[in-house]
């Protein structure tokens, strides 16, 4: 069972505990149980009834006041002077003895004003319609119809006991029936409540859980553009190097990864011993590393001289030869061995065994993310591929039919001494396209080199080859993680050849402002534009691999042309906001916008 799956069983198990049968427990998220007032929600309507009941039947009390003047004056006082108690403080039911002590206090109370001031023929009557209500309210409609039943037995036994007439069995059922009614209308209110609060709280759970998962898919995504070092895995594997050197002393230490493909080993890293093939077959490695890898565990072996076993260089005595395991399997192996015997000690291994872990995930992490490095390689080289046939084929093919119409002119005896001279500038014109190109592929932004001076740079040479007119505003003082930086030049790059290509503009002013937080870049010519609901021109090539490039550095890029007007591109970028939970696209814009000023 993984950690996760363990942490949420036993959330459940905490909360399947914490939950008593009135609900009245509710678990905080965090494994922590929290009292909850069930009867809070439904103060307003109680308040309402107590009023109610309140000045009914002291309006009822004093047409009798004459029959029992003392007694009454008592219990309308006790009446009034309990309302205006629960008004200010009302009760509150947490699931515990002393809230339904509370309650339950309630029903005798006013049980007792009935009882002694003419039971079902009591003024105060109707009192017994708020206890029944809050005893619903409380814990639901079967403990409200035992509060009712329990209540006409006490009312109706010592009346039905004095005088059995007829007319007084139908006052008794006919309140019975009533408290009965009252208490499973307040009792399936409750229910009704209670199923509303645990939709909520599901939809608040899964809100949550939502929540947490977009804030975690952020914070990868920020990981992968801000520390791309660290996941290279020479440095990793230097690294790690590195840091054994200072927690062991040995002879020979060997890093080898294994090839889930073809079940090779490959020699990731090797210090000391004989020389190693790149890749090992499991029968090559030492009985040891082979036995460690079997039982997928750390193997010790304080004396290879007294065993039958060798280690990976032939004067090894001794060694220590770990596994190390990811996402559930075995990824490498760690060998590390000494040519003294017992040389390795108890502290040793378990040192060593708390340092595979992270070093196997560190490893493993760093050959995905060669491979991730592998595929963007692969498809830059197809938009590399694609660029090459969009300039420069279609000058070779232009050049190869010339070549092919002046031959024939020649075959016929024409002059072609003027072809020839305009067949040596258009191929003078593809070499310097072929130069162009070859440079613009390695100009890149570097650690050295920042957006302003590689923006400075190729306007250079956009003035050089074209008769455009470049007008470049960038800020120098601040700048982004180089991997955000160089998503963010591409998008200047493919928008600036754009202009040079296609737009027949004369004039493009180029913007670009960093603060180190947020950036803006804006790209704008005044070239013949396009109409924005023309699908096929917002879905070429250059504008759908701009789109691809901001959104994987979490910016937004915003195209607006009209034709005959020309066309402007922005792409803003803001890092994080406070919460570090990211940000959504308007205020990336609003931010960027602020940048530009």
């Amino acid at each position: 069972m993984s950690v996760d799956e363990d942490t949420m069983t036993w959330r459940q198990r905490v909360r399947q505990f914490s939950q008593s049968d009135d609900g009245s427990t509710r678990d905080d998220g965090i494994g922590l149980t929290q009292r909850v007032d069930r009867v809070a929600a439904f103060n307003p309507a109680i308040l309402a009834i107590r009023w109610g009941v309140a000045i009914a039947s002291v309006a009822l009390a004093t047409q009798d006041y004459d029959a029992a003047p003392a007694r009454t004056a008592i219990w309308c006082s006790v009446l009034l002077t309990y309302t205006i108690v629960r008004t200010f403080r009302p009760i509150r039911y947490l699931g515990d003895v002393r809230s339904l002590v509370a309650v339950l206090a309630e029903v005798v109370l006013f049980s007792l004003c009935v009882i002694t001031t003419g039971y079902w023929e009591s003024p105060f009557i109707l009192s017994l319609l708020s206890a029944t209500a809050v005893a619903g309210f409380a814990r639901g409609f079967a403990f409200a119809i035992r509060v009712a039943i329990a209540t006409t037995l006490v009312v109706s036994l010592p009346f039905l006991i004095e005088d059995q007439a007829n007319d007084r069995i139908v006052q008794s059922a006919q309140w019975t029936l009533v408290l009965l009614l009252v208490g499973v209308i307040s009792g399936y209110a409750r229910r009704i409540s209670g199923e509303a609060d645990r939709q909520h709280e599901l939809a608040l759970d899964r809100l949550g859980q939502l929540s947490d998962a977009n804030a975690l898919l952020y914070s990868l995504h920020r990981v992968t553009q801000t520390l791309p070092a660290s996941l290279d895995l020479d440095d990793v594997l230097q690294t790690s190097v590195t840091r054994l050197r200072g927690l062991f002393e040995f002879d020979t230490l060997a890093i080898l990864g294994l090839d889930d493909t073809d079940g090779h080993w490959e020699v990731l890293r090797r210090e000391g011993g004989r020389p190693l093939p790149a890749r090992l077959q499991l029968s090559d490695l030492p009985t040891p590393a082979k036995k460690a890898v079997a039982e997928k565990s750390l193997l010790s072996v304080p004396s290879l001289n007294g065993s039958s076993w060798t280690g990976l260089a032939p004067r090894s005595a001794s060694g220590i030869y770990a596994v190390l395991a990811a996402r559930g399997s075995v990824i490498g192996l760690l060998v590390i061995e000494d040519g003294q015997e017992g040389h390795f000690t108890e502290r040793d291994v378990e040192l060593l065994r708390g340092f595979v872990e992270p070093v196997a995930l560190a490893i493993d992490n760093a050959r995905w993310f060669n491979r991730l490095r592998t595929v963007g390689a692969d498809e830059e080289r197809t938009r590399i591929a694609r660029d090459l046939h969009d300039r420069i084929g279609q000058s070779l093919a232009y050049l190869a039919f010339e070549l092919d119409r002046i031959v024939a002119a020649q075959a016929e005896g024409a002059d072609v001494g003027a072809s020839l001279d305009q067949l040596r500038n258009d191929v003078r014109g593809v070499i310097r396209e072929v130069r162009d190109t070859l440079y613009d592929l390695r100009t890149d932004v570097t650690d050295t080199q920042g957006m302003a001076d590689t923006l400075e740079t190729y306007a250079t040479r956009v003035r050089e080859r074209s008769d455009l007119v470049v007008e470049l505003h960038c800020d120098r003082d601040a700048r982004l993680p180089l991997l955000q930086e160089r998503e963010m030049w591409r998008i200047a790059q493919e928008a600036l050849t754009n202009v040079e290509r296609h737009s027949g503009a004369s004039r493009v002013r180029v913007l670009w402002r960093c603060n180190g937080e947020a950036a803006a870049l804006e790209v704008t010519d005044d070239g013949k534009g396009f109409p924005i609901g023309k699908a096929g021109r917002l879905d070429s090539y250059g504008l759908m691999g701009m789109r691809e490039r901001a959104s994987s550095i979490g910016a937004t890029l915003e195209v607006a042309s009209e034709e005959g007007k020309g066309t402007r591109v922005r792409c803003s970028l803001l890092r994080a906001n406070g919460n570090g939970n990211g940000s959504s696209a308007a205020a990336r814009s609003t931010a960027a916008s602020g940048v530009l000023g």
